[in-house]
């Protein structure tokens, strides 16, 4: 069965160590990865995943563009990288960073509302979300019981205000806040990836919130290097799912977010990195 991991966090080598190690003590977790591409593509083989969706978060306007290049160039060198840009929210000319990271080839945005000190539908990101949508999909960090930054609630009033939004709702749409998420998003038009959520569910009430929401809108997501990939996918294989229910939320799902096949659409921009670092 094909496995597309919905949720992976990438940094340059020089950087990771450090911040995994910031992400550790942002979240009060022991990490599992170490951040790097080498690292991910490694657990990605022996997870037997065959596409991830990777980025990173921008905790000020000025590292923007140099975050989405890097992303860029990994998902262009490597295959099976999906790459996904970030976006800050006092960053000045929004519009022509959009334009500039399709260029690159990157498929999408993720925005983390709580560690970049934002609400999440802040009039400055509205104003990103109208810029994207119909256009590119977006992955949005949701919930935390510490704060409000990313609740459910928040979600939805972005929802009926871009009808056209393609957005997963990470954590299944509110970390730690599950309950709520159900009540606020339950109904509403969104996917929502399960990454850092059933490692502390449990198989039993992961898929209830499975089924509640419906296995036709959840993403599988690893949130490397939060997790290992490797143990997330054998966790995922606990649910009580169905073949049908398990093949939607490992792989079509993702394509459905995504809006096409993954694999196709790799092609071009891989080819262009793979010509530049030939030279």
């Amino acid at each position: 069965m094909r496995i597309i991991d919905a949720h992976c966090h990438i940094y340059p080598e020089k950087i990771a160590a450090k911040a995994v190690e910031n992400v550790g003590s942002f979240y009060h977790v022991e990490m599992s990865g170490k951040g790097t591409v080498s690292d991910l593509l490694a657990l990605q083989q022996s997870a037997g995943i065959s596409a991830s969706i990777v980025h990173s978060v921008a905790l000020k306007p000025a590292n923007v563009q140099s975050i989405n290049d890097f992303v860029a160039e990994q998902a262009g060198l490597h295959p099976s990288l999906i790459g996904f840009a970030t976006m800050h929210q006092d960053f000045e000319d929004m519009e022509a960073e959009v334009e500039r990271c399709i260029a690159l080839g990157l498929r999408g945005f993720k925005l983390h509302p709580d560690s970049q000190g934002v609400n999440a539908d802040d009039p400055r990101l509205m104003r990103l979300y109208g810029i994207i949508e119909g256009r590119l999909p977006i992955i949005l960090h949701c919930g935390d019981y510490r704060w409000d930054n990313s609740h459910p609630h928040r979600i939805r009033e972005i929802l009926h205000a871009f009808p056209k939004l393609v957005m997963n709702a990470a954590h299944f749409g509110g970390w730690g806040l599950y309950d709520l998420a159900v009540e606020y998003l339950e109904n509403e038009s969104c996917f929502m990836d399960l990454s850092s959520a059933s490692v502390y569910l449990g198989p039993r009430r992961t898929t209830e919130l499975i089924r509640i929401h419906g296995p036709e809108r959840i993403l599988f997501g690893s949130d490397y290097p939060m997790w290992s990939p490797v143990k997330e996918v054998e966790r995922f294989m606990l649910n009580d799912l169905s073949d049908s229910e398990r093949e939607m939320v490992c792989w079509q799902n993702a394509e459905r977010f995504l809006g096409k096949d993954c694999s196709a659409a790799r092609a071009a921009s891989s080819a262009f990195f793979q010509e530049e670092a030939n030279h």
